[in-house]
């Protein structure tokens, strides 16, 4: 005899809605008396409430309003639980009573079929109520201009962007949604830098500074070494840690090009992936030399907040006029237009111009052109880079970072030749 034939198909429904109440009302129950204060509920509370869920639900047959009432009844319950618990103990949490209502939704959802939301928001209940004391650790942790931060980054992705028209403007084919996408991906790129350097501000050294510093901006880490410098005699130390910078600055290229033109990726890929092994491992045996100690606490740089708003309308802007730029460039100056605009832009902020010809290549401006500005533009980097650390370091490290990343711009020219 198949007794689990001879039962109805709801049998299985009701089981699964025990297996998930009975889990949150465990984790209650061994809360309770870890805590030894009055809690609401347990191991048979809350089976219970997730029962009275699908049974409404079934009996409704799926009907909103009578569930939306067995809510609110169970609700009310739940007030005077917590009324009994402000008046009798010192404990005002109120989680135990919303987990019950999250109980009575797990009994609805397992109803209407929706296992997969019914697990989820079982599981998601059980790790926020057993990793109370270590979220409360995080939160006295993160800062509120870390929470403002995110959202500003919320703000430019999932806010501006599904608002703008994804169609090519003007004869310079400008295209609203493309471009903001690029600022999203330059400004992601940079806050996932951000936070990493957030993180591991207490623990930080002049190599994952340069590392960090690197993924988010190479001239700013540069800048931020050579002033680190000059209260520590430690030349060979800071000089290797910029060229580290430079080379991740090769990474961080790479990976915009790969995200948003193939073909350039392509050409640049290996040329580019080379670069920054070279320059990354010279710069860590530069480092290791005799004068490379460990810093000491509490010396990392506090990293700047890389997502204002006003930054990212400015680097809109920037990307804008550089992609009108290259396109009269290659009309009016041919070649060497492109190439003197790289030049000159590598004096300032690389991905405005970068990410231009990105967008232009190869309708408005052929392939091996700006391949070779790009090459050029990063080279030119280097260069000023090279002139700003010579200018803000101590002597010795000035003169090395100097040398070395002089030598990482004729290196990043070699791909001109062939």
């Amino acid at each position: 005899m198949n007794l689990f034939g001879s039962m109805p198909p709801e049998w299985a429904h009701v089981l699964f809605v025990l297996f998930l109440s009975f889990l949150i009302g465990l984790e209650r129950e061994e809360r309770k008396d870890r805590d030894g204060h009055y809690s609401f509920g347990g191991v048979r509370t809350f089976p219970l409430i997730g029962l009275i869920g699908y049974s409404m639900s079934e009996l409704s047959g799926g009907d909103l309003l009578p569930q939306a009432i067995g809510f609110a009844v169970v609700g009310g319950f739940l007030m005077i639980s917590y009324w009994h618990k402000l008046t009798t103990s010192s404990s005002s949490g109120v989680t135990s009573e919303m987990s019950g209502l999250a109980t009575y939704l797990v009994g609805a959802f397992v109803y209407h079929e929706m296992f997969w939301i019914a697990t989820a928001l079982t599981v998601s209940s059980l790790l926020l109520l057993e990793l109370k004391e270590g979220l409360e650790s995080l939160a006295k942790r993160i800062e509120s201009t870390d929470i403002l931060t995110f959202a500003k980054f919320l703000f430019l992705s999932a806010v501006i962007l599904p608002l703008l028209p994804d169609v090519p403007y003007t004869p310079f084919q400008i295209n609203p949604f493309k471009t903001w996408v690029v600022v999203v991906a330059v400004s992601g790129v940079s806050y996932g830098s951000y936070v990493l350097q957030r993180l591991t501000r207490e623990k930080g050294s002049v190599i994952l500074a340069a590392l960090l510093g690197g993924a988010y901006s190479s001239t700013v880490a540069t800048v931020a070494l050579a002033r680190r410098s000059k209260d520590q005699e430690q030349p060979h130390l800071f000089s290797g840690g910029m060229l580290i910078a430079s080379g991740v600055m090769y990474l961080r290229l790479a990976v915009l090009l790969a995200l948003f033109n193939q073909a350039l990726m392509e050409k640049l890929a290996i040329p580019f992936v080379v670069l920054a092994i070279i320059a990354m491992a010279a710069g860590w045996i530069w480092s290791r030399r005799s004068d490379a100690i460990a810093l000491k606490a509490g010396q990392a740089v506090e990293p700047k907040n890389p997502l204002e708003i006003r930054a990212a309308l400015f680097f809109a802007l920037l990307f804008v006029g550089m992609l009108v730029a290259t396109h009269l460039a290659v009309t009016y100056l041919g070649r060497s237009g492109v190439y003197t605009l790289a030049a000159i832009m590598g004096v300032t902020d690389v991905d405005p111009f970068i990410m231009g010809l990105t967008q232009s290549a190869p309708l408005m401006t052929p392939l091996h052109v700006a391949s070779d500005g790009i090459l050029i533009a990063a080279a030119s980097n280097n260069v000023i880079k090279g002139i700003y650390a010579y200018a803000l370091s101590s002597r010795k490290t000035g003169v090395q970072s100097l040398v070395l990343l002089l030598g990482l711009a004729v290196l990043g020219l070699l791909p001109l030749l062939w």
